[in-house]
């Protein structure tokens, strides 16, 4: 990985942990800790089960966070841009990484290594409660998807799935979503198999819900698609 020289006072990301709190005096010490490096797409970052090695800010690019599930197939469990954390889930109660991360584009990192993460916790208090806020929050949304998951179908979860990317990426001036993901990626988010996510995408874009060009989705009618889950609590 190629080192990036990435300054945090100039940084875009106004939702990042980091940048929030960089008005604060005692940050600007730990802020001259942090690496920064190139990540090249498909290229994994943290390694499922790997020794922890801090925190890792996204300041510019795509990443997905995966598990391993049952047969050792890899899920899909969460999918970051600018500005988010990646890396928290097992971060002060386990010494190895609970999840694995793969750049999705090149994609530009700041690391947190364990020890000056845990010298901010202890020593810069708004800090520490944000990120407890953060945690709160991603508890309360990981209980929700399971929840919303598991009365799903497979076509519900796909139609989630482009819901969220849609909502969270952005689109560009063609109506495309501002992310590239395989099909495989998108079974994998979804819970389901390549095949059965080729065959719900090639219905939805005969039914004019969907548009295709290439790896990249268009949504259509968001609204009809919003409201085809809207039992489930969309998003």
């Amino acid at each position: 990985m190629k080192e990036e020289l990435a300054i945090c006072d100039t940084c875009a990301n106004e939702n990042c942990f980091i940048k929030k709190h960089l008005h604060l005096e005692q940050m600007k010490q730990y802020v001259s800790k942090k690496h920064s490096f190139v990540c090249k797409k498909s290229q994994p970052f943290i390694i499922e089960g790997a020794p922890l090695q801090g925190l890792y800010f996204i300041c510019k690019g795509k990443a997905k966070t995966v598990k391993t599930g049952i047969n050792g197939r890899e899920q899909i469990v969460r999918l970051t841009t600018n500005g988010d954390t990646i890396g928290f889930r097992g971060f002060g109660t386990s010494k190895r990484y609970l999840i694995g991360a793969y750049a999705l584009e090149d994609t530009i990192l700041c690391n947190f290594s364990n020890e000056t993460m845990m010298d901010i916790l202890k020593n810069v208090p708004e800090f520490t409660y944000a990120l407890m806020l953060f945690y709160a929050d991603e508890l309360n949304k990981s209980e929700n998807n399971i929840r919303k998951i598991a009365h799903m179908n497979v076509r519900e979860r796909v139609i989630d799935l482009l819901l969220y990317i849609h909502k969270k990426f952005g689109q560009n001036n063609n109506g495309l979503i501002e992310i590239e993901l395989s099909r495989k990626e998108i079974a994998d988010f979804a819970g389901t198999t390549e095949e059965q996510a080729i065959r719900i995408l090639s219905s939805l874009k005969k039914e004019d819900l969907i548009k295709t060009v290439g790896k990249r989705i268009g949504l259509l009618s968001p609204s009809k698609l919003q409201s085809e889950i809207m039992e489930h609590k969309y998003f």
